[in-house]
């Protein structure tokens, strides 16, 4: 081997990456909730509040001036802000899932209702209607108007018979067009309510939103039919299973499913209209058939993903929170194909790079394994589950 092979060879992995374009603001998020930190940079201890949050794991900006909505995972509630909030930390206006805002404990310490949640994750609004992913309650939760107020009960719930139930798959082993479990993403898009039902390894589909308590789905990706549950359809890794799909996107006809437990996003060209039909490309892997974390290195590439858990889409670009390497990385929507590469990036300094809060202290554009994005116009929301904290971030100009 000549000293120039070698040299390549045994170059750092950050250093073969392509460069990459700003995703978001170089000068970090514009506003920050729940960022409470001691002078030595670190997080102090935790106690719910109107401005603290615990690994919340999703967000939504349900308007262009708010509400702005979180599931604070951790405390097994949601958070509401009437407004965009305009400084740091700013006390949230309701709360949902918890007597008041300084108490915390599953289902308020009690049994699923209509206004408790027990590890809240997924939260989606088409601008009217609220559907939450009540993930240890294998529910979601659908409100027909926005709260405005704390403890507004939800209107309706899918996944168990009523507002009582709260067993996996209903306390059955296989699954149905009824059943939830472990469901942690949920999407409103074009009429139609998506939920990443992650435990039974699938995405559901209602054709229209539903009206009525325990409305069973219409179509089925991830399983050959409604009853399936196993991991990547029993079959290993294709263009049809999924491992553990966590959030739902949909552009342009396109849907995108962020298949968080294979390191890869499954895209579909069109509506399916059959259960089980096979995804049209996969980014994150060079082949439907392969599934390693970052293509089995230990650094990531504009190509590579780790644990994928949430997705949304911006002006063109599908943006991933490419979680386990906390980072956020935007895939051109135009002439995507087959295993194409990210061209934008924010929270890590090039493609190559790894590492929570790129191994420092956090910072407003550091990421430690976010786990959901949101958009509404130029402002992404991000629920940076790691630092306990959602950031309110412009888009790169």
């Amino acid at each position: 081997m000549t000293r120039v092979a070698l040299a390549s060879a045994f170059r750092p992995a950050w250093a073969h990456a392509s460069s990459a374009a700003q995703l978001l603001d170089p000068a970090g998020a514009r506003i920050i909730l729940g960022d409470h930190v001691a002078a030595n940079g670190l997080p102090v201890p935790i106690a719910p509040g109107r401005s603290t949050l615990f690994g919340p794991r999703g967000v939504c900006l349900a308007g262009p001036d708010g509400p702005i909505l979180v599931a604070d995972t951790g405390h097994h509630r949601l958070l509401g802000w009437r407004r965009i909030p305009r400084a740091d930390n700013a006390p949230a206006d309701f709360v949902i899932g918890q007597p008041d805002f300084f108490a915390e404990g599953r289902n308020a310490k009690g049994g699923p209702g209509p206004v408790t949640l027990n590890m809240p994750t997924g939260i989606a609004s088409d601008g009217h209607m609220l559907a939450v992913a009540d993930a240890w309650n294998h529910r979601v939760l659908i409100w027909n108007s926005l709260p405005e107020i704390s403890n507004q009960p939800a209107d309706l719930v899918l996944g168990q018979p009523d507002f009582n139930g709260g067993l996996a798959n209903r306390g059955v082993r296989q699954a149905g067009p009824d059943t939830l479990n472990w469901c942690y993403g949920v999407t409103i898009s074009d009429g139609r309510l998506f939920v990443a039902d992650t435990g039974n390894r699938r995405v559901l589909v209602w054709n229209s939103l539903p009206e009525r308590n325990g409305q069973p789905a219409d179509l089925v990706l991830g399983q050959p039919d409604m009853i399936g549950r196993d991991d990547n359809a029993g079959t290993g890794a294709s263009a049809v299973g999924m491992r553990w799909p966590h959030a739902i996107a949909m552009a342009g006809g396109r849907i995108f499913v962020a298949d968080a437990g294979n390191s890869r996003i499954m895209a579909w060209n069109g509506m399916p209209n059959a259960d089980g039909a096979p995804a049209s490309l996969i980014l994150g892997q060079k082949h439907f058939e392969e599934l390693d974390h970052n293509r089995a290195a230990y650094d990531p590439t504009e190509r590579a993903l780790q644990m994928p858990y949430g997705i949304a889409v911006r002006n063109g670009t599908l943006i991933c929170a490419d979680t386990a390497n906390s980072r956020l990385v935007g895939f051109p929507l135009a002439d995507l194909d087959m295993d194409a590469p990210a061209t934008a990036l924010a929270g890590q300094d090039s493609f190559g790079a790894k590492g929570d809060n790129r191994w420092k202290a956090a910072t407003r554009d550091s990421l430690c394994w976010p786990f959901a994005v949101a958009v509404r116009g130029d402002l992404v929301a991000v629920a940076d589950t790691g630092n306990n904290r959602v950031l309110l971030w412009e888009a790169a100009p």
